[in-house]
């Protein structure tokens, strides 16, 4: 199923040294190739390396890191659902990882949760806002997702602007966080 936002649905990578494993989905924009990572490499990731990908200079963050930790440890406890993970922000005119974005696990009862960080060298080009798009379309996409979810600190106003951007509508606010939701659009 191929998206407005010329996204293309989860596909066999190609196999190359940034392509963490052939057997891993793959999303595409016009500026950026969503990759798949898969445990093996989640693990590597978490580890404190590279986990199969080239990084932008300062990558990868953190929170890219933490995620890749939280793959791993579904997959070694049998939680992981391929195409419901975490996927490298990889720029397509170098093939360098900006970031990483992914579900916090497998939806539950039509809803699932997602989250993302950027290098700071790549924020404020948009790249967030692209990925996020086209990650959302492609979930709202599949039968067993009517709402996604995100959270956001108080204080992270950029993250916010990239919620708003990609369609999301804030519907709570809690005492750590705004809530954001994207829900489809047909019953």
């Amino acid at each position: 199923m191929t998206s407005p936002e010329s996204t293309e649905s989860p596909e066999s990578a190609e196999s190359d040294e940034s392509a963490a494993s052939p057997e891993s989905a793959t999303l595409r924009t016009a500026r950026l190739t969503l990759r798949e990572i898969p445990p093996v490499s989640a693990a590597a990731l978490s580890a404190g390396g590279p986990g199969g990908f080239r990084w932008i200079e300062g990558g990868p963050a953190d929170g890219s890191r933490v995620g890749a930790s939280v793959l791993a440890k579904a997959a070694a406890n049998g939680s992981y659902r391929p195409g419901w993970g975490m996927y490298a922000l990889v720029r397509t005119d170098d093939g360098l990882a900006l970031g990483g974005m992914g579900f916090h696990g497998p939806p539950l009862d039509g809803r699932v949760e997602i989250g993302y960080d950027l290098v700071p060298a790549a924020q404020g080009q948009g790249y967030a806002t692209e990925a996020l798009r086209a990650l959302s379309t492609w979930a709202l996409a599949t039968p067993t997702v009517t709402v996604i979810v995100a959270h956001t600190e108080h204080a992270n106003t950029a993250s916010q602007a990239v919620l708003e951007r990609a369609g999301y509508t804030r519907t709570a606010t809690t005492a750590e966080n705004h809530v954001y939701e994207l829900r489809t659009t047909t019953p």
